[in-house]
């Protein structure tokens, strides 16, 4: 992977975990915090930067597969899962990583492809259900 991957000029080219649709994904700031762009066709998404090692050390320290549970900010999320626990208030940053209204949600959906292409987790790439670990 080269280090000029996940600039805006050079996004991270990514596939959702069922591998059916690919988006984009980039570092920039925005307000002074660091945040991830998440492209996804015309739809525009804003995740807390730090989600990443936030993440990271939320499944490191639970040593085992976490179902991601993907849902919209609309629906709820499934206990136990990354989608829950991306917008929970006893994650490190008391809420949502998602930080545009209306499109907070899909946690479990775009943040874990990304982990996985950093090196961070192992994604299964299932048609439903899919989980992830810490590597």
């Amino acid at each position: 992977m080269s280090d000029v991957n996940g600039t805006k000029e050079y996004p991270w080219k990514l596939k959702t975990p069922p591998q059916t649709s690919e988006y984009e994904m980039y570092k920039d700031e925005k307000d002074g915090k660091e945040i991830l762009v998440c492209t996804v066709g015309k739809t525009v998404l804003h995740y807390d930067y730090r989600c990443i090692a936030d993440l990271h050390a939320m499944l490191k320290q639970h040593g085992d597969w976490v179902e991601l549970g993907s849902a919209d900010e609309q629906k709820p999320a499934k206990d136990g899962t990354v989608e829950a626990w991306g917008r929970s208030p006893e994650n490190p940053v008391g809420g949502w990583y998602g930080l545009k209204k209306g499109f907070r949600g899909r946690f479990g959906m775009y943040i874990p492809p990304l982990m996985e292409e950093l090196g961070l987790a192992e994604v299964e790439h299932h048609p439903r259900n899919n989980r992830m670990r810490a590597k």
